[in-house]
């Protein structure tokens, strides 16, 4: 599965996450790109899941119809993040097109 991490997204998580192909906004030049304009471009790129810490985004932006999946993880804390990978895996092993899955960080 191909997966972006937006900004906030704790760039270690990726060594947590082996079999996925990871890549950063910043790391393609998207970190400045609203969040509709960074799904759209993620989508078109082959993106299949954006992972991100931004709480709005599922009231932000509508899916429907598209083939990208968002993951929101419900902190910034990457102590706390780490603590909850197999969550993660779980919400991208699960995953369906068009979908919000919101993981909750404790």
């Amino acid at each position: 599965m191909k997966i972006l991490f937006d900004q906030g997204t704790p760039v270690p998580l990726r060594i947590l996450l082996p079999g996925y192909s990871i890549v950063t906004a910043y790391e393609r030049g998207w970190q400045t790109l609203e969040n509709g304009d960074l799904i759209a471009i993620a989508e078109s790129d082959g993106f299949e899941a954006i992972i991100t810490t931004d709480q709005n985004l599922k009231y932000q932006q509508n899916l429907t119809g598209r083939n990208i999946s968002i993951v929101v993880l419900s902190s910034t804390s990457w102590p706390q993040i780490r603590k909850n990978v197999e969550a993660i895996r779980k919400a991208l092993d699960r995953l369906r097109p068009s979908s919000f899955v919101e993981v909750k960080i404790i």
